[in-house]
């Protein structure tokens, strides 16, 4: 991995590259007109690129960058914010002071949603195993202006850890969070969007286990919660309850904790 700045580079993406190469541990190539395809080439590597308005992660030899954007999380906060019905929601049951474990955080779609819902008083914690992705989520959850106000607050309160989520689920107390989530991030979830296919080339394809599961429900209070494809065979294996939705593609599957 390397950092680098946009095409039409000026001092103060220059700066806030050599911060970002600092604070991740990884070399600054500067730009110097060269093309992403050239630079990556040269160095054999992936890399972060600095814009004016956004941060880019390249994979190597690819031209789709994966890059922070709320996702679906704008219109579904102004759903719930009319009273309308978000699937999500209704699964999850949070309310105002309620805390919430993210296992996969992806883009932190159902996260900002989360956040919105336990408000201020509540905690929405996002676990992203993989380091890049992590940190071009956390810079967009805290820099990303939706022209929202609710939903801008909902985002910077999101906390994003760095770390596996099963390792960071037997680091916790027993009913330590009132929802433990899962979105697992397979193809068949990957490739539902153009917006998003860039995201799996750096996703980590971690599948559930048992372990996961049972240390899910361990740390859960009230529910663990997990969205899978409709064809999904996990439902079953793990004991989920199925909310069907027809035509859906995916389903939500509770455990609750008596």
């Amino acid at each position: 991995m390397f950092v680098t700045t946009a095409g039409r580079t000026n001092e103060e993406m220059i700066e806030r590259a050599l911060q970002i190469s600092e604070f991740l541990q990884v070399p600054y190539l500067p730009r110097k007109k060269k093309s992403i395809y050239h630079i990556q080439n040269q160095a054999d590597s992936d890399c972060i690129v600095v814009g004016k308005e956004r941060l880019e992660l390249f994979e190597k030899n690819t031209n789709q960058p994966f890059f922070f954007h709320p996702n679906s999380a704008m219109f579904r906060i102004k759903r719930l914010i009319s009273g309308d019905y978000d699937p999500f929601a209704d699964a999850v049951k949070l309310t105002k002071g309620m805390t919430f474990f993210d296992c996969t955080l992806g883009l932190a779609s159902d996260a900002i949603i989360a956040s919105f819902l336990v408000g201020r008083e509540g905690m929405v914690t996002g676990i992203e195993g993989q380091k890049y992705l992590a940190f071009i989520v956390q810079q967009g959850l805290q820099t990303w202006d939706s022209g929202l106000p609710v939903m801008d607050e909902a985002m910077n309160r999101i906390r994003v850890i760095q770390t596996n989520a099963r390792d960071y689920l037997k680091s916790q107390r027993d009913s330590s969070a009132d929802c433990v989530y899962f979105d697992p991030m397979f193809e068949e979830t990957i490739l539902e969007s153009d917006g998003i296919k860039a995201l799996g080339h750096f996703a980590i394809h971690d599948n559930l286990t048992d372990e996961m599961i049972t240390e899910a429900i361990r740390v859960a209070k009230y529910r663990v919660v997990l969205k899978d494809h409709y064809k999904s065979l996990r439902f079953e294996k793990y004991g989920f309850q199925v909310m069907h939705r027809k035509t859906a593609k995916f389903h939500f599957g509770v455990i609750e904790k008596n």
